[in-house]
């Protein structure tokens, strides 16, 4: 989809922390592809906000652009936990979450790592695993992420907050699939599925993700 005519479509006991997944042989598939024009790792695409309405925007990447839904309170320079806001700055994409039991494992050059019905992410800034994958044991409740709908079916996981990790800061501020009519997220950028294997198919640990 291109933009001319483009339509907007806590942490608790009996939870462990687990590595993010970058360099666990048993976990993380990495895949070099040959390098067409149309597969071309990308060195870099921004994220601005939409004219008129600051919980929209389009992401650009080497000449195309595809709508993409922002958090419900816009893009924010200060971004603190549970504001809504989509963070400003420059990313990194770190690894590719993906629902193997419902999707075919995508092209891409990140290392790539399926969700499990254990895995969940710390989003309570008093525990030390904020803003860090967990596996919730037992019956304990979470953030899990596996979902009755699609929007986490792919989650690119970005380096926001994370070196250092600092308590209120944000967590779990992902690359996802949008909802319907592109309605706002908690502050991560959604997407639609057509876009998101586009974009997958071209990002690598290198790729600068620059909102602004």
């Amino acid at each position: 989809m291109s933009c001319n005519g483009a339509k907007w479509g806590n942490c608790r006991p009996g939870r462990e922390p687990i590595n993010s997944g970058i360099g666990m042989e048993n976990n993380t598939i990495s895949i070099t592809y040959p390098t067409a024009a149309r597969d071309r790792p990308l060195s870099a695409i921004r994220v601005q906000r939409a004219a008129g309405d600051p919980r929209r925007g389009w992401l650009t990447a080497d000449g195309w652009t595809v709508p993409v839904a922002l958090g419900r309170g816009g893009i924010l320079a200060n971004k603190r936990e549970g504001d809504g806001g989509t963070p400003r700055g420059t990313y990194h994409p770190l690894q590719l979450w993906w629902r193997a039991d419902r999707h075919p494992r995508p092209r891409t050059y990140l290392p790539v790592r399926p969700i499990r019905p254990e895995d969940a992410w710390c989003e309570d800034p008093r525990d030390r695993h904020y803003n860090q994958p967990i596996r919730l044991v037992g019956d304990h409740a979470g953030d899990r992420l596996t979902r009755e709908d699609h929007l986490y079916d792919f989650i690119v996981e970005i380096d926001h907050n994370t070196r250092p990790r600092i308590a209120g800061r944000g967590s779990a501020v992902f690359l996802h699939l949008a909802r319907p009519g592109f309605a706002p997220t908690a502050g991560c950028i959604a997407m639609t599925h057509a876009s998101m294997l586009r974009l997958l198919a071209r990002l690598t640990r290198r790729t600068r993700i620059v909102v602004s």
